[in-house]
C-alpha cells in the first residue's frame, strides 16, 4: 500500500534529549570500490542479499513518510552511493517530495566525473567527497585504489556542474597528518570546504587505535602555525562539523566525534542499503522498516513506528565511546562478519 497518511505523529518527533528527527542518511549500497583503512581494510567482506536491497520506490516511499515526520535533509551514502545504477533517476524521485529541502551526496569521487552533471539536472544540491590524500602513491598504498586522477576529475565534474562541495579527510597520525594545509589549499583551489575528521572507532575500523587519532586541537595547532589565529564560526544548524575561519576568510570544519562528541546536538539517523534504520552510527539494533514495507504496512502505521522508536531514543554511543575506561576496537573481524550491518559500509557513515 502507499496511501498518504492522514494522521501524523508530532511533527517533528524529539527523542528523550529533545533531539528532532531532521536529517536521515540512506546507505542505497554497501558495496564500493575501494578498501580505505578506517572502513573497509579487509580482503573480503560478507555483502548483504541482493534481493535484500531496497528498491527505489521503496526508498522514496520512506523517504517520503520520514519527511512528513519533519525530516528535511536526506543524504545518499554507501558503501560507493555511485556503484548504485541509475542514481540520478532516484534523486529525481527524492526531489519531488515536498518536505525535503536537501538532497546531498557523499562519494568518494572515481565516478563522480561521469555522474555529475545529470545529478545536478535531477536535483542533487550538494555532494561531499572523501580525499584523504593529495598524493597518489599514498592512496593506493591506504585504499588500494589507483584511481587518484578521477577522484581530483570528479570534484573539478562537480564544481561545474554547479553543485555545492565539502572534501572530507579523515585525518590519521603517521599517514596523512602532514597534508592538512595542503588539503586547505587544495580545497581553497577547487572551490570546497575542507572538513577534517577524527579517525572513529567504529564498524569496519579493526585497525583502530587511540595513538593514530589526530584531535581537534593537533589539527587546530597546525593550521594556526601556518595561517595565523583560527576564528570559531557560530553553528546553530546541529551540523556535526565545528566550522573555523582563516585569517583570509577562507573556512574550514572539524568533526571531532572522537575527543569531543556532538552526541546531544545529533538529529540524524541511518537507513541501511537492506531497510534497518539505526537511531546513532554506534547503534547494535535497528527498526526493520522493509518488513513493514513488504508486509504492506500503510505509511500511517510505518509513520507511528519510527515516531514510536525516535521518542525513545536515548543513544550516546560516541560519547559512552569517549568514557570507556580502555578504549579499543569497537568489532573484532568475527562479529562484523556474523552481522555486517555492523560495517560502516552499510550503514552509511
Amino acid at each position: 500500500m502507499t496511501d498518504a497518511p492522514t494522521r501524523l505523529p508530532a511533527y517533528p518527533p524529539t527523542d528523550k534529549l529533545g533531539r528532532p528527527l531532521r536529517s536521515l542518511r540512506i546507505s542505497v549500497t554497501d558495496r564500493c570500490n575501494m578498501r580505505c583503512r578506517y572502513c573497509m581494510p579487509e580482503d573480503e567482506y560478507v555483502w548483504l542479499p541482493r534481493g535484500s536491497i531496497l528498491s527505489f520506490e521503496e526508498i522514496d516511499r520512506l523517504a517520503g513518510i520520514f519527511s512528513r515526520l519533519g525530516v528535511h535533509k536526506i543524504r545518499l551514502t554507501g558503501g560507493e552511493p555511485l556503484l548504485r545504477q541509475g542514481l540520478p533517476a532516484l534523486v529525481g524521485m527524492l526531489q519531488r517530495q515536498p518536505g525535503l529541502t536537501d538532497i546531498a551526496l557523499t562519494t568518494n569521487g572515481i565516478l563522480l566525473e561521469r555522474h555529475a552533471r545529470e545529478l545536478q539536472a535531477a536535483g542533487l544540491v550538494r555532494a561531499t567527497v572523501s580525499l584523504d590524500t593529495l598524493r597518489p602513491g599514498r592512496m593506493l598504498e591506504f585504499a588500494r585504489n589507483a584511481r587518484h586522477a578521477d577522484i581530483l576529475q570528479g570534484i573539478a565534474a562537480a564544481r561545474r556542474a554547479g553543485l555545492r562541495l565539502k572534501l572530507n579527510t579523515v585525518v590519521i597520525r603517521g599517514y596523512n597528518d602532514d597534508e592538512i594545509t595542503d588539503l586547505v589549499e587544495y580545497g581553497r583551489s577547487a572551490g570546497a570546504e575542507v572538513r577534517f575528521i577524527e579517525y572513529m572507532d567504529v564498524g569496519g575500523a579493526t585497525g583502530w587505535s587511540m595513538n593514530q587519532v589526530v584531535p581537534r586541537d593537533d589539527i587546530l595547532a597546525v593550521l594556526e602555525k601556518r595561517y595565523g589565529p583560527v576564528h570559531p564560526l557560530n553553528g546553530g544548524d546541529w551540523a556535526p562539523a565545528e566550522r573555523y575561519m582563516l585569517p583570509d576568510g577562507t573556512t574550514v570544519g572539524v568533526i571531532a566525534s572522537t575527543t569531543a562528541p556532538f552526541c546531544r546536538t545529533c538529529d540524524r539517523s541511518r537507513l541501511t542499503a537492506d531497510g534497518t534504520w539505526l537511531l546513532c552510527l554506534y547503534g547494535e539494533t535497528g527498526l526493520d522498516l522493509r518488513e513493514a514495507l513488504r508486509r504492506g504496512l500503510p505509511n500511517e502505521t510505518i509513520a507511528e513506528m519510527i515516531a514510536t522508536s525516535w521518542k525513545a531514543r536515548t543513544d550516546r554511543g560516541a560519547e559512552e565511546r569517549a568514557a570507556a575506561p580502555s578504549r579499543g576496537v569497537l568489532y573484532q573481524l568475527e562479529a562484523l562478519r556474523a552481522d555486517p550491518r555492523r560495517e560502516m559500509h552499510t550503514r552509511g557513515g
